[in-house]
């Protein structure tokens, strides 16, 4: 019995130190959590299963298109405010903060040779337009000045993604299994027209390679709003690794080095990209007939 009382008053001292160490006076590293989290910035990236060419019997490189506008895939969208909302930042802004910040390499190409230097291309990219304003005063007399505007990147133009991978047939487990190499962010392209904008095309900024520990430590350390408990939020390493998103191919490696939209154009190009998904899915199943 003496020793119940013991545990339960060295309980109770235990219960008045925590709750004094949680002092309402005290203020808090971030007022939008009662909690400090520490998790996220000490992820570190888990290494992809090593790989042997002898191993890898077949192998073919696929390129498709993440449309952001699709309901599945808004999470990527939003939110589109810069500074994000409740601690959120969209993909967008959190790949360009990286590239602003010289965290991440960025590339011209698919094939990632001819590196970009992300202090030129942020410059280029933001470099301030001309133009020339019309002033009239109360006598209607007219002036015109010539001023700078300044651009700055704009994720609400970020309408889709693009991913090259590399799908293979490893000869030691006998799977299938598919590798991201690198992903480019593509921006919509407008004229102004009076008051109006019309899209005249797009265009990809820069290729990324996956492969990177930089970048993928940037997917690893930054979460995506994918789901409704935001106490466990998943990576974007983690989204791209278990593929939650929706897609369509757009290339496959062929001989000529055409996408399909260089030879079919609508329901033609949807039931070709249909068909590589198709031969994919085949190619893995196969590999467990007898």
């Amino acid at each position: 019995m003496k020793l119940l009382k013991i545990f339960l008053l060295l309980f109770s001292f235990a219960a008045f130190f925590t709750v004094k160490g949680q002092s309402v006076d005290e203020p808090t590293r971030n007022f939008n959590d009662f909690y400090e989290k520490q998790l996220l910035p000490q992820r570190e990236v888990m290494p992809y299963h090593p790989l042997r060419e002898i191993d890898v019997v077949w192998e073919t490189h696929i390129w498709r298109t993440i449309d952001l506008r699709e309901k599945f895939n808004q999470y990527f969208y939003f939110p589109i405010e810069p500074k994000g909302s409740q601690g959120r930042r969209n993909f967008a802004y959190t790949v360009w903060d990286a590239i602003v910040a010289n965290e991440i390499p960025i590339y011209e190409d698919d094939e990632f040779k001819i590196p970009i230097d992300n202090d030129e291309f942020v410059f280029r990219y933001t470099k301030a337009d001309t133009i020339i304003l019309e002033i009239e005063d109360d006598e209607e007399n007219y002036e015109y000045k010539t001023v700078l505007v300044p651009k700055e990147f704009n994720s609400e133009d970020i309408l889709q993604l693009r991913l090259k991978e590399s799908w293979y047939l490893e000869k030691q487990t006998t799977g299938q299994y598919v590798r991201i190499l690198g992903f480019t962010m593509v921006r919509n392209l407008y004229k102004e027209v009076g008051l109006d904008r019309d899209f005249i095309g797009s265009v990809e900024l820069f290729w990324i390679p996956m492969q990177d520990p930089r970048v993928r430590k940037l997917l690893v350390t930054n979460e995506a709003y994918y789901a409704d408990n935001i106490a466990n939020l998943p990576t974007w390493d983690e989204i791209f690794l278990s593929r939650r998103f929706d897609s369509y191919i757009i290339r496959e490696s062929n001989v000529f080095n055409r996408s399909v939209s260089s030879y079919l154009t609508g329901i033609d190009a949807i039931i070709e990209s249909e068909r590589i998904e198709q031969m994919l899915f085949e190619i893995g199943s196969d590999q467990w007939e007898y």
